[in-house]
């Protein structure tokens, strides 16, 4: 048997119902793979291009084809390309051509054809290799004589593959020809079906690397016209229109700015009548064209206030299309919210979900308009016999409580309330989950609503009895007591950090132990019911008042009991599905430890300290190479439990030593690693120079972290604001680690990254606050409490060069308020440590702007920092002033400034010699 009969006959056993053909094919294909892949891959192509051959085999060749290509792994698709790329160019030219003349000649669907000829552009063209290909694929659709249908499809499914799967900035310079292939398939003389329909959603996923087209008055012309003919198609032909309209949802995403002139004579008419359809899909898209045009016109609105506040016309203005169509839109979203089902898949995403989150959308956006086109409606149906129609007026009025002025809705609400309460005993399930939804959104959003002492006694009864309804709606109605507690806490008229009592303090002990109760329950499992009552238990205890005390102390040993019932449950766990049960319970139960502890009395929680530590450490040890999560919660635990004993762990420090080691060096699972790297810092605030026999370890497993580049990004700003705990913490014995962490610091305050990109923006003044963090903590502790002259002196080299980064961070436009407010801070803290010779270094403009920009910080602990670190440089200055402390006179008697010349951060980090790896990689 020859290699291509062999290798059909193996593939066509990949579909076999005997699970031993199954097996050996698929292990067959996986040892042709690594014996000689190129080899494979060649065969596989042949497979696939031979129409002779059975649709199965040749679509399971497709299958094994593009998974050699391609992967939804990020990390493996790289691999994947290079190893196509450190192929021979003959055998990769032998499986393009097989490929792309398979195009047109399968029968099933998608075509496999087209996915591999997307896997091979994707890896070659970024690297300038295979430039023909965009050209030859459009010439398939664009040809005379004209290429048959099949053959359309396929290159344009094929093209849609290539701009969903490619960063766009590889096909700019083909934009035009792209486009002209996609467009000549959406015409409206096209007559197939699935060549438009391939076409359009082509179209869909070119839209980012096109600007350049719609920046054009003609093309873009021309391409909203082809779109909106596309969303008239006639009923048979609804996948079309359904992509049709996606198009114009991502259309009025990216290019809202030049949509006015299509909004009033297209536009709004077909979305509108789309909003209307019986179809879903068809009335999705309708409702989802508005809810971006709010989305878009809630963030103009956010710019006009920022440039308004800086003084400059924005850069993009809004053209409020939402207000202007308010009037239109509500009636019919309010329709749609009539169409619910009784017994609704959470899940499935439907018009009448998709309308109440475009109603809260307009109300955002449209602020007090919204007000007057829905009451009616409200007022119409609230007490409606039909329970679709109670619903909808309850869900419309549940979804404008955030967006208007709440002053306006105070009054509509408090005179709601009691007509609300009632309905959250309605005969109907679905009116009462969402009755419970919306007095959660009264709680949470207007707060003084909530707590009304005329209805609120009733109010409490009700939501307690509805802790005993289905999930769903016990659900919200937990949502509703985290949201009422918070409002009861805030409400209280005391200066004390705890009120002596507040509204909820007659019902805290009923509420309590019926959500203890809810937790427990058999069904607690759907709707995430178990979670919501322990979240609303926590916020109950956050917030609780000082008569509150026992049942918050009672509370914390039922948390306890259960913890340790669940842990002895561990050794019975067989199934994954219990596995997951118990990770979840015991994450929760943490949490809800956590929240007693912070609320209890330091002498109460040193009665229970040995207990908590004996079973967090046995959570560690059991969760071991299993859910992080569980690891995460057990760490915070103990970071609560720090924060609350002070001193007095100490105790618990040589037990509790290996689990943190564990937990910084979990770097799979970052959140372990970042709650450990918190952890760190907890305990050095609590054991300050105690702390020092264990920091060899510490400082060993954070600087591995740093220059491991398989650590999270996340974790090292937050190591780097740890060393400055550290040196806080045990102040001159930091000597040891002081110039490896000043080398760490200047590479890591030289880090750059894409500015194209915000989340890296993020991260690049994480790292920044980071390292500013880590300077204040090292400022601090040397310099201890001003005798320590010597200490001090070991960082003089390296001031003119903590300066000149500060200075980096202020000439940098997207720096941060937190940059700002740390730098601030550190200002000070080296004026006030090394005295009058510092001041030729902050005396300049740039850093005078950078203290300035502090002092008109809307954030309050910018604004004193910055405020007290301007009057210590002023009190240097000042003829009577001047530093006469020891740390200034460190300076004195040198004919020469004490502090060494230094460049500014040139931002780019040392490459070759760096041991730190601070790139932005996950």
């Amino acid at each position: 048997m020859d290699v291509i009969a062999q290798m059909l006959h193996v593939l066509e056993k990949t579909v076999s119902p005997d699970k031993n053909e199954l097996d050996a094919a698929q292990q067959f294909l996986e040892q042709a793979a690594e014996k000689n892949l190129p080899e494979f891959i060649v065969t596989l192509s042949k497979v696939l291009a031979d129409p002779a051959n059975s649709q199965v085999a040749r679509m399971a060749a497709g299958l094994q084809l593009k998974n050699q290509l391609t992967s939804k792994d990020p990390a493996l698709q790289v691999q994947h390309q290079q190893r196509w790329l450190s192929m021979d160019m003959n055998i990769r030219a032998e499986i393009k051509n097989n490929v792309l003349q398979t195009l047109g000649t399968e029968t099933t669907r998608p075509s496999s054809a087209a996915q591999c000829v997307a896997g091979i552009a994707c890896a070659e063209l970024p690297h300038n290799q295979w430039p023909g290909i965009i050209a030859h694929l459009a010439g398939n659709v664009t040809a005379m004589p004209a290429r048959t249908e099949a053959v359309k499809e396929a290159t344009l499914e094929a093209i849609g593959y290539i701009c969903q799967d490619m960063d766009p900035q590889h096909l700019q310079s083909e934009a035009n020809r792209i486009l002209t292939a996609i467009v000549q398939g959406m015409r409206k003389e096209e007559q197939s079906i699935p060549v438009k329909l391939a076409a359009t959603n082509a179209l869909l996923n070119s839209l980012e690397f096109t600007k350049a087209n719609f920046d054009s008055d003609s093309e873009r012309h021309f391409i909203m016209q082809v779109v909106c003919e596309a969303t008239q198609c006639e009923e048979h032909q609804v996948n079309v229109k359904v992509a049709a309209l996606q198009n114009l949802v991502k259309i009025m995403s990216l290019y809202y700015q030049y949509m006015e002139s299509y909004m009033g004579p297209a536009l709004f008419a077909i979305t509108l009548e789309a909003m209307k359809s019986d179809v879903d899909e068809v009335a999705l898209q309708g409702i989802e064209f508005w809810s971006t045009v709010c989305d878009e016109e809630v963030d103009l609105a956010i710019e006009a206030s920022e440039a308004m506040e800086q003084g400059r016309p924005p850069e993009h203005t809004s053209k409020f299309y939402a207000k202007g169509a308010l009037q239109y839109l509500v009636p019919i979203l309010m329709h749609t919210l009539t169409k619910q089902e009784e017994f609704d898949d959470d899940d499935d995403w439907n018009p009448c979900k998709a309308a109440g989150v475009c109603l809260m959308l307009l109300a955002t956006c449209c602020e007090d308009d919204v007000v007057k086109p829905v009451l009616p409606f409200i007022q119409e149906h609230i007490k409606s016999t039909d329970w679709r129609f109670r619903d909808a007026a309850v869900m419309t009025f549940g979804s404008i409580l955030e967006g208007p002025d709440p002053t306006t809705l105070k009054p509509m609400v408090v005179a709601a309330m009691p007509m609300l309460i009632e309905l959250l005993k309605d005969p109907s399930v679905v009116v009462r989950d969402t009755t419970a939804w919306t007095v959660g959104r009264v709680c949470e959003l207007l707060p003084e609503a909530a707590i009304n002492e005329s209805y609120l006694v009733l109010l409490l009864t009700t939501l307690v009895e509805g802790l005993d309804a289905e999930p769903r709606v016990s659900a919200n109605v937990c949502w509703a007591f985290s949201s009422l507690a918070e409002a009861a806490y805030d409400a209280t008229e005391t200066t004390e950090d705890e009120p002596a009592t507040y509204c909820l303090s007659s019902s805290f002990e009923v509420i309590v132990s019926k959500l203890l109760e809810t937790t427990d329950r058999a069904d607690a499992g759907n709707s995430n019911l178990r979670s919501a009552a322990y979240e609303a238990l926590m916020e109950l205890v956050k917030n609780s008042a000082k008569d509150c005390y026992v049942i918050v102390q009672k509370t914390s040993l039922i948390v306890m009991d259960r913890l340790q019932r669940v842990l002895q449950l561990e050794a019975a766990v067989q199934t994954s599905s219990d596995r997951a049960q118990i990770n979840d319970l015991q994450s929760l139960l943490c949490a809800s430890l956590q929240a007693c502890l912070r609320r209890m009395r330091p002498e109460d929680t040193r009665q229970i300290a040995d207990r908590v530590m004996t079973m967090i450490i046995e959570m560690l040890n059991v969760s071991k190479g299993r859910s992080g999560g569980v690891q995460e919660d057990a760490l915070m635990a103990v970071g609560t439990l720090v924060e609350v004993l002070g001193t007095e762990f100490m105790k618990y420090m040589e037990a509790f030593k290996p689990y943190l080691a564990l937990g910084l060096g979990n770097h799979a699972e970052y959140q372990v690693c970042l709650a450990a790297v918190g952890l760190v810092g907890d305990i050095c605030r609590a054991l300050s120079t105690q702390v020092a026999p264990y920091c060899n370890d510490i400082m060993q497993l954070l600087l591995e972290n740093l220059a491991n580049d398989s650590v999270h990004r996340s974790v090292k700003p937050q190591i780097l604001s740890v060393f400055g705990d550290i040196a806080l913490a045990i102040g001159a014995e930091f000597k040891t680690y002081l110039e490896v962490v000043l080398s760490t610091l200047q590479q890591a305050s030289q880090a750059q990254v894409d500015k194209s990109d915000y989340d890296m923006i993020d991260y690049l003044n994480e790292l920044r606050e980071g390292c500013l963090e880590a300077y204040t903590g090292i400022v601090q502790g040397l310099k201890g409490d001003g005798n320590n002259i010597t200490d001090i002196a070991m960082l003089q080299p390296h001031v003119a060069y903590i300066i000149k980064f500060i200075e980096h961070i202020a000439k940098d436009e997207d720096h941060s308020d937190s940059n700002v407010c740390c730098g601030s801070g550190l200002l000070g803290d080296l004026v006030t440590a090394f005295g009058n010779d510092i001041i030729p270094l902050v005396e300049t403009q740039t850093i005078q702007d950078f203290l300035q920009e502090g002092r008109r910080s809307k954030t309050a602990k910018t604004k004193t920092l910055a405020t007290w670190a301007t009057k210590e440089i002023r009190k240097l200055k000042s003829p009577w002033g001047g530093s006469t402390s020891t740390d200034a006179q460190l300076c004195r008697g040198s004919h020469v400034s004490p502090f060494p010349a230094s460049s500014a951060p040139n931002g780019h980090v040392n490459d070759g010699e760096s041991a730190v790896d601070l790139s932005g990689s996950a």
